[in-house]
């Protein structure tokens, strides 16, 4: 594999990503009854517990986003 390929494959993996983020964001903030009643019939949850779990979900996903495709992103293009 080609170092332009795999920095196209980062980068677009990084937007992919983000663009998933950014949707369970949105879907959580503007339907957050709607999401919580959906999961309400698999898990009994309060919405305290629904919503830490929910930004604690965010959380590591940001931070694996940063970790996996970001990072080696930016050294890739720092070094080429």
């Amino acid at each position: 594999m080609s170092m332009e390929t795999l920095l196209a494959l980062l980068a677009w993996s990084t937007l992919i990503n983000l663009g998933i983020l950014l949707l369970w964001f949105g879907l959580f903030a503007l339907a957050h009854d709607w999401v919580h009643k959906l999961h309400g019939c698999w898990f009994k949850l309060s919405r305290e517990q629904f919503d830490a779990v929910h930004y604690a979900g965010m959380a590591a996903y940001k931070v694996l986003i940063l970790i996996f495709n970001l990072v080696p992103y930016l050294v890739l293009r720092a070094i080429t």
